[in-house]
C-alpha cells in the first residue's frame, strides 16, 4: 500500500500544536513491508532552522494561481529512513517566521499558501510516478486537495485508485476565506456550493476536507461524537452528522522513545514505575530551571504546556489564577500564543516572584523538564480533541487534571480513594470554581503519600503507544480502498 502524508506540520520540523506530533509519529507505527509512505510539508523558515539535511528533488515545478504564475521546489531529507519527508519550497510563501501568522492575527496571504501548497503536492505525485493508494489529509491547510482530486485531477493515472482520508484535529481551525478569492483555486463553480465547500456565502476549506474525502476521523472518540453536536461542531455538525457512516474517531498514540522517563536524555534523571527516586531529582533540576528557589521542593508543582488561547481552559485559569498564589505550591507555565494571556502571566509573575516561573517559548527540552518533574499537569480545555500532554504526563508520574471532553475524557480515568482505581482529576462544568475544587481536590490528596503514590502507579502503567493506534488507521485505510476500488 502506498500512503502519502499531507500536512502543515510535523515534529522535528515544524509545530504549532498536537497536529506535528502525530504527523511525526503515525507514518513511522505504520511502517512495515507491506506500506510505502512519503510525508510532505512546506519547507517553512523553522523547517530549516531545525537544522534538517535536504537535498533538492525537483527544481521548478510551475504553478498557476488564477492569472498569477508561480514556481516551488521539492526538497527530500537526506538519509535512508523508514519514511520518506518531503517538503515545498516557495521564499515568498514559507520563509517567513511563523507557520500560519503572529500573535497579531493570521498570515493574510494563507489562501494563496496553501493553495500553492496543495498543488504542488499533486504535481509532485505525477513528476515522480508515483500512486497512491491512500492520500492522508489533515486539517484545513490540506483541505482542497480532495476536491482536486474528485475534479481537476480525477482523470490522472496517479490518482486513479487513490483512496482520501481526511482527519480533523481540531474543528475550530476551518480555513475560512473570501469568496471573492474562489478563481485563484482554479477549481469549477460546480464545487462552491452548499454540498461542497460553500459556507455562509465564504469558501471554507475544513467543509471541503469533509465533503470530498472518503472517510473522515477525529482524534479521539468522543470527539468524533462531540463535533456532531451544536456545541463542539463549531457550525460543521449538521454536515458531520449527514457523512456520520464515514466518520470514526481514533485516539493519537504517542512516542514512547520520546516521552518515556527510563529513557529521556532531556531530563535530570531518569526513573521508572519500579523506582521513582529520580523524579525528586527532576524536580529540583525544573525549580532550578525556573530560578524558582529550592526549598518549594516540598509544595506541589503544577505544569501547563500549551498553546495560550481561551479554547484551552485559559480563561479559567485567569478567573483562579490569584486563587492559586494564595496556596501553598507552585506554578510553571510553558507556551505561546494569545497576547491577552502572554501579558496575564508575566504579570502575574512579577507579581508573585518564587511562585510561578513562566516561559513565553516554544522549548521543547523545557517541556520534558515540565512532565517530569511536575506532581500535577493542568489541562482544563474547553474542548479537547485528543491531547498529547495529559498521555505524557501519565508516563511520567505527574496527575493530570482535565475537563472531561474529548480526548482528555477518553485517556483519564477520576480517581476513585474507595476502589484505587483512577489515574487523575476531572471537573465536569467548564467553570472556574470546578476546575479550582478539582485542583483542590488533587492538592488534598497529595498530602497523603501513600495514596499520592497509588495514583502515580496507576498512570504510570497506561499504555498509548501508537502501535494500537496504527492498526486503527490501517483497518481505516482499507476501508478507504474498498471504496476506491469501486469507482
Amino acid at each position: 500500500m502506498k500512503v502519502l502524508m499531507v500536512a502543515a506540520e510535523m515534529v522535528p520540523y515544524a509545530k504549532t500544536g498536537g497536529l506535528a506530533d502525530v504527523v511525526g509519529s503515525l507514518p513511522l507505527a505504520l511502517k512495515n513491508d507491506d506500506m510505502e509512505i512519503k510525508c510532505i510539508l512546506p519547507y517553512y523558515s523553522m523547517v530549516e532552522q531545525s537544522g534538517v539535511d535536504v537535498t533538492a528533488e525537483l527544481i521548478g515545478i510551475p504553478v498557476e494561481m488564477g492569472n498569477e504564475k508561480f514556481t516551488g521546489n521539492i526538497l527530500r531529507k537526506k538519509g535512508a529512513d523508514a519514511v520518506e519527508v518531503y517538503f515545498v519550497q516557495q521564499h515568498q510563501f514559507f520563509a517567513r517566521e511563523g507557520l500560519y501568522g503572529t500573535p497579531a492575527g493570521d498570515f493574510p496571504d494563507n489562501l494563496k499558501r496553501f493553495i500553492f501548497f496543495s498543488k504542488v503536492v499533486l504535481r509532485f505525485c505525477e513528476l515522480i510516478n508515483f500512486a497512491p493508494d491512500i492520500i492522508h489529509c489533515h486539517d484545513w491547510q490540506a483541505g482542497l486537495i480532495p476536491v482536486y482530486i474528485k475534479t481537476l485531477a480525477k482523470n490522472k493515472p496517479v490518482f486513479r485508485k487513490t483512496a482520501i482520508i481526511f482527519t480533523i484535529h481540531n474543528i475550530a481551525y476551518q480555513g475560512l476565506f473570501d469568496a471573492a478569492q474562489f478563481q485563484l483555486t482554479d477549481l469549477p463553480h460546480s464545487v462552491f456550493t452548499v454540498d461542497g465547500l460553500e459556507y455562509w456565502g465564504n469558501m471554507n476549506w475544513l467543509k471541503a476536507g469533509i465533503n470530498f474525502s472518503d472517510y473522515i476521523n477525529t482524534v479521539s472518540l468522543k470527539y468524533s461524537q462531540e463535533i456532531q453536536t451544536p456545541e463542539f461542531g463549531y457550525g460543521m455538525d449538521g454536515i458531520l452528522r449527514n457523512r456520520r457512516h464515514r466518520l470514526t474517531g481514533i485516539i493519537n498514540g504517542v512516542d514512547y522513545a520520546v516521552w518515556n522517563p527510563e529513557t529521556d536524555k532531556l531530563i535530570a534523571a531518569n526513573y521508572s514505575i519500579q523506582d521513582l527516586k529520580g523524579k525528586k531529582k527532576c524536580k529540583a533540576d525544573l525549580l532550578a530551571s525556573f530560578n524558582l528557589p529550592k526549598s518549594a521542593k516540598d509544595r506541589p508543582v503544577l505544569g501547563i504546556i500549551s498553546r495560550l488561547a481561551a479554547q484551552k481552559g485559559f480563561d479559567l485559569l485567569a478567573e483562579i489564577i490569584e486563587h492559586l498564589m494564595e496556596r501553598n505550591l507552585i506554578v510553571v507555565l510553558l507556551g505561546t500564543g494569545e497576547q491577552i494571556y502572554h501579558d496575564l502571566f508575566q504579570d502575574i509573575a512579577n507579581r508573585y516572584p518564587g511562585k510561578i516561573g513562566v516561559k513565553i517559548a516554544f522549548d521543547n527540552q523545557l517541556a520534558h523538564k515540565i512532565e517530569a518533574g511536575s506532581d500535577m499537569f493542568l489541562m482544563p480545555s474547553r474542548y479537547e480533541p485528543c491531547g498529547l500532554n495529559q498521555i505524557y504526563s501519565l508516563k511520567y508520574g505527574t496527575i493530570p487534571i482535565v475537563h472531561a471532553t474529548g480526548g482528555l475524557d477518553d485517556t483519564v480515568q477520576a480517581y476513585d480513594p474507595n476502589s484505587g482505581k483512577g489515574n487523575g482529576f476531572k471537573f465536569y462544568n467548564y467553570t472556574a470554581g470546578a476546575f479550582l475544587a478539582a485542583i483542590d481536590q488533587a492538592l488534598e490528596l497529595y498530602s497523603r503519600p501513600d495514596e499520592w503514590k497509588k495514583i502515580i502507579l496507576n498512570g504510570m502503567q497506561a499504555d498509548f503507544s501508537w502501535e494500537k493506534s496504527a492498526l486503527s488507521y490501517k483497518a481505516l485505510y482499507e476501508l478507504a480502498l474498498g471504496l476506491a476500488t469501486l469507482k
